[in-house]
């Protein structure tokens, strides 16, 4: 069944602004969870987690009034198999931008979907690689504010990518949203609409 539109439960403008690339209608309605990470989880598990609790939650507030699917997503940064959230201030942000220098990490980001059918969910894995970098570049690019919402610290999409000596995997899952994987997931309720409209994918 097509639907008008669907919830995003995730404040980010980054997240919003990629299903508005791929056409798909949408409301934003931030999911309220906590997002600590459990003793010992592993780091795919973590991400997977917490996007299919935050659709669940949002689900659970909506579905009374609308029974209209739920799209959720989590990314984080994993560097030697430890998690790089959002920086808590500057000094963070330092050390952060400091150990990717040079070297490789995997992003991680989890998409759930929650529509009358159920819940399913995908992990997109991808791993970028950072050229080495001086301290006044990393306090350079800290003084701009953008590295301090973000996951590691940095943010592709902006004066971080200048940063990046390669990408494999998906570029918009390192923005916060894989668009592929995404679309596949919201196929089931029949979005992006144009898709269906076009006879695409049916």
């Amino acid at each position: 069944m097509k639907t008008d539109f669907i919830y995003l439960a995730s404040a980010s403008p980054r997240r919003s602004a990629l299903l508005e690339q791929i056409g798909v209608a949408h409301r934003v309605l931030p999911a309220d969870i906590s997002e600590a990470r459990e003793p010992d989880e592993p780091s795919e598990r973590y991400v997977m987690r917490l996007a299919e609790q935050k659709a669940a939650a949002v689900w659970k507030r909506t579905r009374g009034e609308q029974s209209r699917p739920v799209l959720a997503a989590d990314t984080t940064v994993v560097l030697d198999e430890r998690v790089l959230g959002k920086p808590r201030d500057v000094a963070d942000a330092l050390e952060m931008l400091a150990d990717l220098s040079g070297r490789s990490h995997r992003v991680l980001t989890g998409v759930a979907l929650r529509h009358m059918g159920g819940l399913t969910s995908v992990l997109s894995v991808s791993e970028v690689r950072f050229r080495p970098t001086s301290e006044a570049e990393r306090r350079a690019y800290c003084a701009t504010g953008e590295p301090l919402d973000k996951a590691g610290g940095y943010g592709i999409q902006g004066y971080g990518a200048v940063f990046v000596e390669r990408i494999k995997g998906s570029f918009s899952a390192v923005v916060g949203l894989p668009l592929r994987e995404t679309a596949a997931l919201l196929a089931q309720v029949r979005e992006p609409r144009w898709l269906f409209e076009t006879g695409a994918g049916a």
